[in-house]
């Protein structure tokens, strides 16, 4: 930030009295801009045991898969913006919600929400996927996922799947985590796997 969004002046970077950290200050009108984490929402569609995965057609990680998620608007819950970004992204509605994962990524000033559901109904590509696919654990392009955070996600549900559980246990229970630091590898992307016939 090199200018104040109230005054315009130049701003700099102290710690303000009675606080414990760096933040941009203008000496001009004294404002304080304080700077916080984004959320990310999103879900982890499931029919039965396959789950619905989005090909980017946006950067960063262009025709990488993901899970449908995004940057939680002002004005609306995590809930609201794990269901408007599946519906933005994957033209689809989930039905039984629940957080999943929740994981900090303090480096890039980001936490990720990831609510798992059950796809009810049709899906399709939105503007910003190149295609949707349903995939078995088999099928997960694993090599192109675009983010960690992803990839935990994804991770957790089939091991989740998995386990034996006594009678009455939660499957599918809160997943918790962090990222201290992560680089995009700089993989190829290869064709991906034929889709799982759907219906």
């Amino acid at each position: 930030m090199n200018f104040c969004s109230h005054c315009g002046a130049p701003v700099r970077l102290a710690i303000p009295a009675g606080d414990d950290r760096l933040r941009y200050l203008c000496d001009r009108c004294g404002t304080i801009h304080y700077q916080n984490p984004r959320i990310v929402a999103g879900t982890l569609p499931l029919i039965d045991d396959r789950v619905l995965l989005c090909r980017r057609a946006i950067s960063p990680r262009d025709g990488y898969w993901t899970l449908p998620a995004g940057f939680m608007e002002n004005g609306e819950t995590t809930e609201q913006a794990a269901r408007r970004e599946t519906r933005e992204e994957a033209g689809a509605e989930l039905t039984e919600l629940s957080l999943y994962t929740l994981i900090d990524l303090p480096h890039i000033h980001q936490v990720y929400m990831i609510f798992i559901g059950r796809l009810a109904g049709d899906f399709s590509a939105g503007p910003e996927s190149r295609e949707v696919r349903l995939f078995e654990e088999s099928a997960i392009p694993w090599e192109s996922l675009a983010f960690p955070t992803i990839e935990r996600t994804l991770r957790h549900f089939f091991d989740d799947r998995r386990r034996e559980l006594p009678p009455g246990a939660e499957r599918f229970s809160l997943h918790v985590g962090s990222f201290e630091r992560w680089q995009a590898p700089h993989v190829p992307i290869e064709p991906c796997p034929a889709p799982v016939q759907v219906r």
